[in-house]
């Protein structure tokens, strides 16, 4: 069963730590560009999302022919699978469970790496020797969902060549990055080679989830335009692509959230910990822990949501995701962790 956190609607009045988005919520300006669109709606939305990918050239330097906007990063890894259709390709474990589905959607057969709990479930430079010559896509995720774990550049750099070396068409999912320190540094744009693509959102970042808003950063022009190709003609909302425009203008929000989630993440990493629980570290907006499988039922009691983490490959009923919130939310959260673990 397909299962993802943030379903709020059979619950009422809790305190959602099972979604990751941005705990500072929404910027006015996109809350505003929003209401405004609403005019517009009486109209099909610009399928080619013109002003949305020209805002997105300005912001990350890149030729318009090699941006594919979509319905959300889910929507986005759907359409590179079915428009690239690989037969084998490969993916860690546990990471976010859409690259299974999307895959298994075509018939590919799926390899995984497996991520050690000994190691943090940090990526090592044995998934080189996974990456093998008849594959045909690799997935990556940094930071990783569940994990929280980043890529070292080192190790993403020969990740890269590899796959370019065999053909391989590499895609690296970004959608959190931003919500860490130095994210330059672990992202895959340096090495972005015609045989790569990278996903990201504006959905966590910007608070944006019920309007969904991806985008694809494509190493040639001939890749997005086959991602182009797949997928529903009009993929992207009218009040999507406005709240997308308003969101890239706001320049110290990427900035602004760093700092917040660095300092919160911290804050519930030692409160946890010195209540007993295992908690992994991270350089996301979430936090991956260990604790007794009843924890989420536990927490269910203090009108708290936490996501479990059972259905991914390579984890147990024994951990849970944990989002990065305000600070008052995540107080709550560790009061109610030490009232039941005392």
């Amino acid at each position: 069963m397909r299962t993802h956190g943030g379903n709020i609607y059979n619950s009422t009045e809790m305190l959602d730590f099972s979604a990751n988005i941005n705990p500072i919520g929404m910027p006015d300006s996109v809350y505003h560009a929003i209401i405004r669109s609403a005019a517009d709606c009486v109209h099909y939305p610009d399928p080619d999302c013109v002003k949305l990918t020209t805002a997105l050239t300005d912001y990350e330097h890149i030729a318009p022919a090699q941006i594919v906007c979509g319905n959300g990063a889910a929507d986005l890894i759907d359409r590179i699978v079915r428009a690239f259709r690989p037969e084998r390709a490969l993916f860690c474990a546990p990471t976010f469970s859409e690259y299974a589905y999307a895959l298994q959607g075509v018939g590919c057969e799926t390899r995984e790496f497996a991520l050690a709990p000994e190691h943090n479930y940090q990526l090592t430079d044995g998934f080189l020797s996974a990456i093998s010559d008849d594959l045909d896509m690799v997935f990556l995720c940094t930071p990783n969902n569940p994990t929280g774990q980043r890529i070292p550049a080192a190790l993403l750099y020969m990740i890269a060549d590899k796959c370019r070396q065999y053909g391989i068409l590499l895609v690296s999912d970004e959608c959190f990055l931003r919500f860490s320190e130095d994210a330059e540094r672990y992202s895959l744009r340096p090495f972005l080679y015609e045989n790569c693509i990278i996903l990201n959102a504006f959905t966590k970042l910007y608070a944006i989830p019920g309007l969904r808003l991806g985008y694809a950063l494509c190493g040639c022009a001939g890749s997005a335009e086959r991602i182009r190709q797949t997928g529903q003609f009009w993929s992207v909302s009218v009040p999507a692509q406005a709240a997308g425009i308003a969101a890239l203008q706001e320049p110290d929000w990427v900035s602004k959230t760093v700092r917040y989630v660095a300092a919160e993440r911290q804050f519930l990493t030692d409160e946890l910990r010195q209540a007993g629980l295992t908690v992994y570290d991270s350089s996301a907006n979430f936090l991956l822990i260990k604790a007794p499988a009843d924890f989420a039922d536990r927490m269910k009691k203090h009108n708290i949501i936490v996501r479990r983490c059972e259905d991914f490959s390579g984890l147990t009923d024994e951990h849970f995701r944990i989002a990065v919130r305000t600070h008052a939310e995540n107080h709550a959260l560790t009061a109610a962790v030490r009232e039941e673990y005392k």
